[in-house]
């Protein structure tokens, strides 16, 4: 794996030339992206399109197709999200607390970027984009390993972003793309501790897994989105109705989509929550008791599945403390939502819930940083140490004291 270790060499020197940078320098290389993005989109598509003809002759599913296609919209909004990410404040270099001692040394605990930051991620050409802008604006070198299936859209966006590094003070090398997809290579990446300081896996459940059990990395876990809506028995039809259909079709193939609608065996709309999920075409398992003949029986399977797809499991509980227990056990951590008007049950639905996000009378699908307001996202991730819920530039930094004195000794 000479070829691995080499480019773990080259972002290793590039991390500590992108430490030196300013906030100037580093938002000019961003701006430098957003642009050499768009005047090259038609090369950018064109291999694109090369990923896409070879999913579809593979036999990949939609959601995942969904995934993996790069249009000019969605060009424009990579490129306009690192023009927001300009607008963010740089966290490097900023000052968390200061306080003196007894002894008169002055200390301050300061923001430094991580170093280099290793990305496992699929069919998701964006992410290529997103790490990238990511890392370079809080001084971090970044080495990208994506899926197979996208090799031909991460090479392409790689040699933009080249491109417009070349005309800026930035390092060239400071993105690195694997472009040997084997798991051979993946296996090396994993513990490549001497160039490495982090490793983000981004994908599905088997990817994560496979990352935590096998890296001697320290790992920023990123986790799957077996998300749930909760209806309460007090929930407004309309409301209720709109965040569950706009939490499970807006986009289904995302972490963010709902997989799971709880709602209250009570609540009186039931049979119209079922047949506005049928009309959008939504496939429903659902627990006993559900109206209709569409309905396929869940199973314990059901309640643990993200499906990415235009099907949702439908469960039916007793109450508030049913559903708590049913996402604390079948969830991932990731998103939860509440739809209710009774605020004992909403203030013991977001404290006891356990998940990076938890909401009140609205749709999961807001878990994400351009949503929060944190430009671009590294991930979402589900852990609970170092960050947790959508990773934005505090995320890839930590942090070191600096110890001012004047001669003292012990």
């Amino acid at each position: 794996m000479m070829e691995l270790r080499q480019k773990g060499e080259k972002a290793r020197r590039a991390a500590a030339l992108l430490a030196k940078l300013t906030t100037v320098q580093k938002n000019r290389a961003l701006e430098l992206i957003s642009s050499q993005l768009m005047q090259e989109k038609g090369f950018i598509l064109k291999e694109n399109e090369k990923d896409l003809a070879a999913g579809k002759e593979n036999g990949m599913n939609d959601s995942l197709l969904d995934r993996l296609r790069l249009t000019e919209a969605r060009l424009q909004d990579m490129a306009d999200a690192l023009i927001q990410l300009t607008e963010l404040n740089d966290p490097v270099g900023e000052i968390l607390t200061e306080w003196e001692r007894p002894n008169g040394l002055l200390i301050s605990q300061v923001r430094v970027p991580l170093g280099v930051i290793g990305m496992i991620y699929e069919a998701r050409p964006n992410v290529t984009v997103d790490a990238s802008s990511l890392c370079l604006k809080t001084g971090n070198a970044v080495m990208l390993r994506g899926s197979s299936t996208a090799i031909h859209s991460n090479k392409a966006i790689v040699e933009v972003i080249h491109h417009a590094l070349e005309k800026s003070d930035l390092p060239v090398d400071a993105v690195q793309l694997i472009e040997d997809t084997s798991r051979e290579t993946a296996s090396h990446m994993f513990k490549l501790n001497e160039y490495l300081d982090v490793l983000i896996p981004r994908g599905g459940a088997k990817l994560i897994k496979t990352v935590v059990e096998n890296s001697t990395v320290p790992v920023l876990e990123t986790g799957a989105g077996n998300c749930h809506v909760f209806i309460d028995k007090s929930a407004d039809k309309k409301m209720a109705i709109e965040i569950a259909i706009n939490a499970k079709t807006q986009r289904p193939s995302v972490c963010n989509a709902c997989e799971t609608i709880i709602a209250h065996k009570d609540w009186p709309a039931l049979s119209e929550l079922v047949s506005a999920l049928l009309e959008k075409g939504v496939i429903i398992h659902g627990d006993e008791g559900i109206p209709g003949e569409q309905i396929i029986p869940a199973t314990e399977e059901d309640w643990a599945t993200e499906y990415l797809g235009m099907e949702v499991a439908l469960k039916l509980v007793d109450g508030v403390d049913e559903a708590i227990t049913h996402i604390n056990r079948y969830g991932t951590k990731h998103s939860e939502a509440i739809v209710s008007n009774n605020l004992e049950n909403v203030e013991r639905f977001l404290n006891e819930v356990d998940a990076a996000a938890v909401y009140h009378n609205a749709s999961t699908r807001f878990t994400d940083g351009f949503e929060f307001g944190f430009g671009a996202e590294i991930g979402i991730s589900t852990q609970k140490l170092h960050a947790r819920g959508p990773m934005g530039l505090t995320a890839l930094t930590s942090t070191k004291y600096l110890i001012k004195g004047n001669g003292q000794i012990k």
